[in-house]
């Protein structure tokens, strides 16, 4: 069986972002909207990178990646229940893969297991500090 998935990578909405290096620092649903708060590194090339101090060593921001339109959220966990039932269940972590398997089919692999979510395209979004 080949895979077809395409990898975050080729994904507009994570240019510039080192999504593999990025944080899962919480999963809630909103309406019909999987939100999950991160904290994302933004590489050199971003619009919004800025230099480091020298502390940090890498230049991370708060962000939203956002999941409209989301009917399906399972994990290798097991959960049951509503979505957001399943959603407040997940673990955190860093991030280690998020693929596109098929259209609005994806998967999203980390310290919390694997995650599939059936959703309209990805909305990422940084947050203004102090928000």
């Amino acid at each position: 069986m080949n895979d077809h998935s395409i990898n975050w990578t080729k994904l507009r909405e994570f240019r510039a972002i080192g999504l593999t290096q990025s944080f899962v620092l919480s999963w809630q649903m909103k309406n019909d909207t999987l939100q999950l708060d991160l904290d994302l590194l933004l590489l050199p090339e971003h619009a919004f990178y800025e230099k480091p101090r020298p502390a940090e060593g890498a230049c991370f921001r708060p962000a939203m990646l956002e999941f409209p339109s989301c009917t399906l959220l399972s994990s290798d966990a097991d959960e049951n229940g509503t979505l957001s039932d399943v959603a407040s269940g997940l673990s955190l972590g860093r991030i280690s893969d998020l693929r596109l398997i098929t259209d609005g089919q994806y998967v999203i692999k980390g310290n919390f297991g694997t995650v599939n979510i059936h959703a309209e395209r990805p909305i990422l979004r940084l947050k203004i500090p102090g928000t």
